[in-house]
């Protein structure tokens, strides 16, 4: 009897316990609720100029004259990136020279 005594005490601490993380999560589901309600509340309107196409001449602003294109210099852009992606992989590399490589967690395979 007193084994299975212990084992009630224990289930009833743990319902217990899970009980209360259920009521601080509930709290916090309805506390992030009614903040979330709030803000969408008091959100505005963002008032904004019109939709229709303004009457510049000379093309995407952005670049140099010519017409809607590639801004900047792409080329430049994907050396760069090739350059990055070189650049870790000769320093993991290197990482793993300089701490011995991988080591075998069981000796003997």
């Amino acid at each position: 009897m007193t084994g299975s005594g212990r084992l009630c005490a224990r289930a009833r601490r743990f319902l217990a316990a899970v009980r209360r993380g259920v009521t601080t999560i509930g709290a916090g589901v309805a506390v992030g609720t009614g903040v979330v309600l709030a803000l969408l509340g008091a959100a505005v309107v963002a008032l904004a100029g019109s939709p229709a196409p303004s009457a510049a001449a000379g093309g995407d602003p952005r670049s140099s004259g010519q017409g809607p294109g590639l801004v900047g210099d792409p080329v430049a852009a994907i050396v760069l990136v090739a350059v990055i992606a070189l650049a870790s992989l000769v320093a993991t590399l290197l990482y793993v020279r300089v701490t011995g490589g991988p080591r075998n967690p069981r000796p003997g395979r």
